[in-house]
């Protein structure tokens, strides 16, 4: 059977996906949500014309003049504006944050006067209009602020904050179930040290990983080696409790693979099994009915690549993100790299900023799909392409950066 293109996998995987449905949330736990609706204004801001600086208030043609003797009428505070209305020959103490009074056209900073009683002299001149944030100068009501399909960041939980909104429509997180397949795993800290183990690690960083993107993790846990372990796993999975079944371990083809065997017998379609890719050749989706099932190698490197290529993408598309192409950005290689084969390779690589601010990448001289230590110490992924050429140092190439 011919590999799946990298390209046509993560098309046949987004594709599977759609949005899972939308919720209210207060706005001070919407920050990385993503927005099910754009995001209107709705008030000015700031609401009034203000000043940006402590100082005094005046005409517009008494600030612009050096020398010129004020009288002060009163004052204007943040949340306490002045009453009345500025006439010439006039100021009004100002703070900053507070309403512009009417007729003032001006704020004469405090360090360019000399006050004396009730009365300021001004000793330099101040332009028309300065110090003064005009209203709607932030934005302005029903205008929008975000959009629909955007993941909140901080920033944008203080823009909607701003603009009134105490609660902001979100899509819903999607449920994720994890399971790991083997006979040979042990929880961390739960071994006998005998020789045949191998720690779990696998669902510590899909599990981060997939929290990261928003989603909901439940652990199904270990499951070993056994037929009928495997579908009843398989089985709560795709049972309607979660909308994304993540396997790690059991998808290739050797007598105790038992992923893809399970996921039929269970009623799962499989869309894609084996892709053209280095690491994670036996990765594998399916459906059924609302329920998506990805099935990732068990070697950890093999499956967190693979995470990054598909699992984060599938998660971003349910809950309204755009599905896209894979994230790769522009670099430079720091050093030759030989030429590569028939499968779409993804290098584990640490990049540098070179003087002239582009990124400079070495790929780890280890490539192994089970040595996480490379892989905890790589920043992003180095693309190479089916059966590219050997490369130069100094050749512009493509990486996916590590978004954790």
């Amino acid at each position: 059977m011919a590999l799946i293109a990298v390209e046509d996998a993560l098309c046949q995987i987004t594709s599977s996906a759609a949005l899972l449905g939308v919720e209210q949330v207060p706005v001070g736990q919407a920050a990385g949500r993503v927005l099910a609706q754009d995001v209107l204004a709705r008030r000015s801001q700031p609401p009034a014309d203000m000043s940006a600086m402590d100082g005094y208030a005046v005409c517009g043609a008494d600030g612009t003049q050096q020398g010129a003797r004020l009288r002060i009428i009163g004052e204007s505070a943040a949340g306490r504006p002045f009453a009345g209305i500025v006439g010439s020959g006039e100021a009004v103490r100002i703070f900053t944050g507070a309403v512009i009074p009417e007729g003032a056209q001006t704020v004469v900073i405090q360090e360019d006067t000399q006050r004396e009683d009730e009365f300021i002299t001004t000793t330099q001149p101040t332009p028309m209009g300065r110090n003064i944030r005009r209203m709607g100068c932030d934005f302005l009501k029903d205008t929008p602020g975000l959009k629909a399909g955007h993941r909140l960041s901080a920033r944008d939980v203080m823009l909607a904050a701003a603009m009134d909104h105490p609660t902001l429509l979100v899509a819903r997180r999607p449920r994720v179930a994890l399971m790991q397949t083997g006979d040979e795993l042990v929880l961390p800290g739960q071994g006998t040290g005998a020789q045949g183990e191998i720690v779990v690690s696998n669902a510590f960083g899909l599990a981060a990983l997939a929290r990261q993107l928003g989603a909901e993790v439940t652990d199904l846990g270990i499951v070993p080696d056994q037929m009928e372990a495997t579908r009843q796993a398989v089985a709560r999975g795709v049972g309607g409790e979660f909308d994304l079944l993540v396997s790690t371990g059991g998808a290739s083809v050797g007598d105790h693979d038992l992923v893809a065997p399970a996921l039929r017998a269970e009623g799962v379609d499989l869309h894609v099994h084996k892709i053209a890719l280095r690491p994670g050749k036996p990765l594998m989706f399916g459906t059924k009915g609302k329920a998506l099932c990805l099935g990732l190698p068990g070697n950890p490197v093999s499956s967190h690549v693979c995470s990054v290529l598909f699992m984060a993408p599938l998660l971003r598309v349910m809950q309204g993100e755009a599905a896209g192409t894979l994230p790769t950005i522009p670099a430079r290689l720091a050093v030759d790299v030989k030429s590569n084969g028939s499968r779409k390779d993804f290098m584990r690589a640490t990049t540098v900023r070179a003087d002239d601010g582009a990124l400079l990448v070495t790929p780890a001289k280890v490539q192994d799909s089970a040595m996480l230590a490379v892989m905890a110490g790589s920043d992003c992924l180095l693309v190479r392409a089916p059966d590219a050429p050997a490369a130069r140092a100094g050749e512009t190439c493509e990486i996916i950066p590590f978004f954790d």
